[in-house]
């Protein structure tokens, strides 16, 4: 029998940090709970087992402190399977769940094991906390700190990457299959891999059984501060905290940050009709945002029920957990999901300095990680431009971006002067609170719509297998199908969605502000027009490894486009463009019309000339920026353009055209042909060439 700690020369009553805290001679148990009349401590032998070995109680006289309970239990060790039970109110109406019969999940358990089991009299089984060991042989490793202005990322899925057995890794859709795909990744040249969510979430249904639409994106958290199982290729308890080190170990071996999509808006147990887990059965009040008096909860993320943030007790739990990931896993930035809702008080109200929001740009611990918000959510606060006030802490996806650069090139007219502004880094969303270029993520695609490919092959959505009607994901993708919905032999059909391909990769990776790419988008990854796939765990959502031979060319292109943009400091400045001219002479940009004269913004022309000045190299005679000139026909015809005088005195060469065949399309040492002497050409329908200065 296990008893409770008595050692008369040590004090283990120290109640933070919280969760299972491992000591040399047992393990200190530390929850909070405001609300709680008692406190269990369920300890398991084995993962599999129904019912637990021991039951430790927490003596409320002894083992309370304040509102938090802490009890230390000698001869325990990593390992350690557990749960948590609590007595307290019972009264759902007024948001008490208390019930003394559920096994909770720690909410600061360092990770999971095992998954959830068959329910009995009424109780449910979740997946069991493991007492986990921290220490891990790093063997020097530090964050890499790359800046953010100079960075490329790609967005990926763990299992996704791997999983097909197109793949050939030893173990896929795993931490350790990313090891292996490592030397592709460094191939093309990316500096970041932005994971999405790696958070433990559920796989399964709450009774055990496999789902029929399983949550396959992981957008529905269990427990924040431990690594998704399931991502593991061992089932051993805590295997998986290994495996998930070895990653980003290797990752930054390779030069290449991780960044974590985080979940702080909302948790797996849902609404009033959804389970007591975790949260809801320790302090439901502290923990959501309630309605009605408690009855029901405000939804503001449209997954049932959203995270207090702004409460102290969980924004204590956010920071917690964000340098628990930092410092435990050497995280290098993190991406906020849905953001927005930490900008809400406890009542969801829009606060003007939202206090986490601040904190999270202040903490000491993460200032050297990068922090990235999706500033909306889904109650349809839009926060592009906004996020977190003024300063330069937080970066934002950019989602005007994404529209403007998908309707530009689909050939929307009245687009031109968007389209410019996007490509300069977005100063009409970022200079006027104080932030640079870089604040801005640009993409075109993410997880969340369609891929490039289906961009390009679809006029509208295709989420039928989803189950749901047809009527999930967002009716408003800016795509066109050039002819034939879906896939088509046509050749001229090809031929154009190859170009539209080509025009949003190179516009995405000249543009100023950070560029990032949705994986498989570089060898045309293809969810066959399904533009909501988060429940398609299957070859419809996985990395067809098959395609990067099959698209060589393509992927050589991006490969060049992105050794270009990191060897060009022209294209990824840390400053706005202001038009003004630096000691050469020259305006940092220009714009002009095809035939080289002044831009009619307001106009229905779908082209545009951009001429790019380098910056000084008067200060730094090691720059190696060079000009860059810029031509571009969104319109469905073939039309002349005109080099502007300010163009003429520079040797130019061809660096892309997206209209040519390749080898054509792009000379990586930026050593194509030369314009011809009268300085006029005819670009071709829904295509793009820039020339690069000759040195």
């Amino acid at each position: 029998m296990l008893m409770r700690h008595t050692h008369p020369e040590l004090d283990f009553t120290h109640l933070l940090p919280y969760g299972a805290v491992l000591h040399e001679d047992g393990v200190q148990f530390v929850v909070f709970s405001r609300s709680a009349t008692a406190m269990r401590l369920l300890l398991y032998n084995r993962v599999e087992d129904l019912e637990p070995s021991e039951i430790i109680h927490f003596d409320s006289d002894t083992d309370r402190w304040g509102d938090v309970w802490s009890v230390f239990v000698p001869g325990l060790a990593a390992g350690q399977l557990y749960h948590l039970q609590v007595d307290g109110p019972w009264d759902p109406r007024r948001g008490q769940w208390f019930n003394p019969k559920a096994r909770l999940i720690d909410p600061y358990a360092k990770a999971l094991a095992g998954n959830f089991q068959p329910a009995y009299d009424g109780v449910l089984r979740p997946p069991k906390c493991v007492v986990v060991d921290d220490r891990f042989n790093w063997g020097g490793d530090r964050h890499l700190r790359h800046d953010l202005s100079e960075s490329v990322i790609y967005e990926m899925h763990v299992r996704g990457f791997t999983q097909d057995p197109s793949s050939g890794v030893e173990n896929p859709g795993t931490y350790l299959g990313v090891i292996e795909k490592i030397p592709y990744l460094k191939s093309l040249g990316v500096t970041a891999v932005e994971l999405m969510p790696v958070h433990e979430f559920p796989t399964r249904g709450f009774d055990g059984r496999v789902l029929h639409r399983p949550n396959y994106w992981g957008y529905d958290p269990l427990a924040f501060f431990a690594p998704h199982q399931g991502y593991a290729a061992s089932t051993e308890p805590g295997a998986h905290v290994i495996e998930f080190k070895r990653m980003v170990k290797a990752l930054h071996q390779a030069g290449i940050e991780v960044i974590l999509d985080v979940v702080f808006n909302h948790t797996c147990e849902g609404n009033e009709r959804g389970p007591v887990l975790s949260f809801k059965g320790l302090e439901n009040h502290v923990y959501y945002m309630l309605d009605n008096g408690g009855g029901s909860y405000k939804n503001y993320t449209g997954c049932g029920n959203t995270v207090n943030g702004n409460h102290p007790i969980v924004r204590e739990m956010i920071f917690h957990c964000l340098r628990h990931w930092v410092h435990n896993y050497h995280i290098d930035g993190f991406r906020f999901d849905l953001a927005s809702i930490l900008s809400r008080d406890r009542s969801g109200n829009v606060l003007a300095n939202p206090p986490v929001v601040e904190a999270i740009a202040e903490d000491p611990l993460l200032a050297d990680t990068k922090i990235i918000a999706e500033a909306w959510d889904a109650a349809g606060m839009y926060q592009v431009g906004s996020f977190g006030g003024t300063g330069t802490r937080w970066a934002e996806w950019n989602g005007r971006y994404r529209d403007d650069i998908r309707r530009l090139w689909r050939g929307d007219r009245g687009m031109l002067g968007a389209f410019a502004t996007r490509l300069s880094g977005s100063s009409d969303l970022y200079e006027g609170g104080g932030r640079y270029p870089y604040s801005s993520i640009n993409f075109v695609t993410s997880h969340d719509g369609f891929t490039l490919n289906d961009l390009v092959s679809y006029k509208h959505k295709h989420n039928d297998a989803n189950g749901e009607g047809n009527c999930d994901g967002d009716n408003n993708n800016y795509s066109d199908n050039y002819g034939i919905e879906g896939p088509a032999d046509n050749a001229t059909v090809e031929t154009y969605r190859v170009r539209q391909i080509k025009n949003m990769l190179t516009t995405l990776l000249v543009s100023q502000g950070v560029p990032m790419l949705s994986f498989g988008d570089e060898c045309r990854r293809t969810q066959k027009g399904n533009n909501n796939a988060y429940c398609q765990d299957n070859e419809l959502s996985w990395f067809d490894w098959s395609l990067v031979s099959k698209n060589a060319e393509l992927v050589r292109f991006v490969q060049a486009l992105i050794h270009f943009r990191r060897s060009q400091p022209t294209v990824r400045r840390e400053h706005f463009l202001t038009g003004s001219p630096n000691e050469r002479g020259v305006p940092d940009v220009s714009w002009y019309s095809a035939l080289g004269a002044a831009v009619d913004w307001h106009g229905d022309d779908n082209t545009l000339i951009c001429h790019l000045a380098s910056p000084s190299r008067e200060h730094d005679p090691d720059d190696k920026g060079r000009d860059v000139l810029m031509m571009l026909n969104a319109s469905p015809h073939p039309r002349q353009f005109i080099l502007p005088p300010l163009a003429k005195g520079t040797r130019w060469r061809l660096f892309v055209d997206t209209a040519a065949e390749s080898p054509h399309d792009v000379y990586p040492q930026m050593d194509g042909p030369s314009p011809s002497r009268s300085r006029r050409q005819t670009l071709p329908d829904r295509s793009l060439r820039c020339y690069v200065e000759s040195r």
